[in-house]
């Protein structure tokens, strides 16, 4: 597993804690636009030390192999952080497969970024860890969502009644499925 990729116009990297600063500023400009999509966060997480913490644990567990988050960057802007990619809930075993997540900064949706981030990333994780399956959990109404995943060769599975928490409220889930191919022998 490498710490950078590159595709035509993004760099997707692992960050080390050194990159706390432009991390918290990532999620404070976009804090409006981020929250309607994700758990309550506590008033610790919009600081610059929360970050280091976080993307501390997060590389570490990207060094365990058991946690993987890309953030992305454009290749001329390499410096400011647009995104994140995310795989986790790692299970081998019967299972072979991992939980998806993404997000993009408010005035970088609609470009293509997240999908050719994810292009580029699925394939990758799914070689390098030999994974069968991965999930994507979409709030219904997330349009936008719904047609990415669509367009990368997700199939929605089904309907999650009050899945997941989002800020403070259990909100229904659509599950959405991308079944690796298997080689031909």
């Amino acid at each position: 597993m490498q710490f950078t990729y590159q595709t035509e116009r993004l760099l997707l990297k692992v960050l080390t804690p050194e990159y706390a600063a432009v991390v918290h500023k990532f999620y404070r400009d976009n804090q409006s636009f981020l929250e309607p999509f994700e758990p309550q966060r506590p008033h610790s997480f919009y600081t610059t030390d929360f970050q280091y913490s976080n993307l501390r644990c997060e590389y570490d567990a990207f060094l365990r192999l058991a946690h993987f988050r890309y953030w992305l960057f454009r290749k001329n802007q390499p410096d400011s952080p647009i995104g994140s990619v995310c795989f986790s809930n790692l299970l081998q075993g019967a299972f072979h497969k991992c939980m998806l997540g993404y997000k993009l900064g408010e005035s970088f949706c609609h470009h293509g970024y997240m999908q050719e981030a994810l292009s580029c990333l699925i394939s990758v994780i799914a070689k390098e860890m030999n994974l069968h399956r991965i999930e994507a959990y979409v709030q219904p109404d997330n349009m936008p969502s719904i047609r990415l995943l669509s367009k990368l060769g997700f199939m929605e599975e089904g309907y999650l009644q009050k899945y997941a928490e989002i800020q403070g409220q259990w909100a229904d889930h659509l599950i959405f499925t991308y079944l690796v191919p298997t080689p031909v022998k």
